[in-house]
């Protein structure tokens, strides 16, 4: 196990009623690093996630996170040890205030004091939510509410981000300012965990890669190492990496 590791996955099986999606899914996830999962359609990216975040129970193998075994937790514990889940798509609620959004990350917290203090502190960090702090979330470009569910995830103060697929249906240049928040949340000691659909972007602005199969770790080494290895082509069905946005 790597000693830096915050994320271990030892084994884990998992999948949706009788249907079984991860194999035995094995990995180390670095401490304070971006690592991108990639892999075929129906490899079982998005599925992990929702094993290591509680959302599906584990059938086998185990899941510990900053020390502690996490194995079949709920996600209401992941959050309160750290861990924040931004899934694919859009997941605001639309009729409601960009503020409002935000004050809805933090219903964990108990303390009506310092979710304020912690939304200011957002609303500072990106001063296009207090621009639009009072205007309906469905107002938003795609790119501003995928920047919404990001800040959003950052009320509790995450040690680890689960981010799927950020750049579905944004332009190339909203693309880049999502990875760059990403970065900078890395830069401020965030381990991210990320699943992209553009491969070869993802690996070029990450620190390590995770090459699923059938629900298995097939390779996991630095992004560097996995950008040059021809072994990738071959899981993509021949189509090799597709080109950076």
């Amino acid at each position: 196990m790597a000693t830096d590791a915050i994320l271990s996955l030892d084994g884990v099986v998992s999948g949706y009623g009788k249907m079984t999606i991860l194999h035995g899914t094995t990995a180390q996830i670095r401490r304070g690093a971006i690592t991108t999962i990639i892999g075929p359609n129906g490899a079982g990216k998005s599925t992990l996630f929702k094993a290591v975040f509680g959302l599906l129970p584990l059938r086998a193998g185990r899941v510990l996170f900053d020390g502690r075994d996490m194995t079949n937790a709920a996600p209401r514990t992941m959050l309160d040890a750290g861990v924040c889940y931004v899934p694919q798509g859009r997941n605001l609620f639309p009729e409601l205030s960009v503020k409002h959004n935000l004050e809805l990350g933090g219903v964990a917290l108990g303390s009506r004091r310092d979710l304020a203090d912690r939304v200011d502190a957002l609303m500072e960090r990106f001063p296009m939510l207090r621009q639009k702090a009072r205007l309906q979330a469905s107002t938003l470009s795609g790119g501003q509410q995928k920047l919404l569910e990001v800040a959003r995830g950052l009320l509790l103060d995450p040690k680890l981000m689960l981010v799927d697929e950020p750049s579905i249906g944004l332009s190339p240049l909203m693309v880049q300012e999502v990875f760059a928040i990403l970065a900078d949340l890395r830069q401020k000691g965030v381990t991210i965990l990320l699943i992209e659909q553009n491969a070869k972007s993802a690996l070029e602005r990450s620190d390590y890669g995770l090459v699923l199969e059938q629900g298995q770790t097939r390779i996991e080494d630095t992004a560097e190492r996995i950008l040059a290895d021809p072994r990738i082509g071959e899981l993509f069905l021949g189509g090799g990496l597709r080109p950076a946005a």
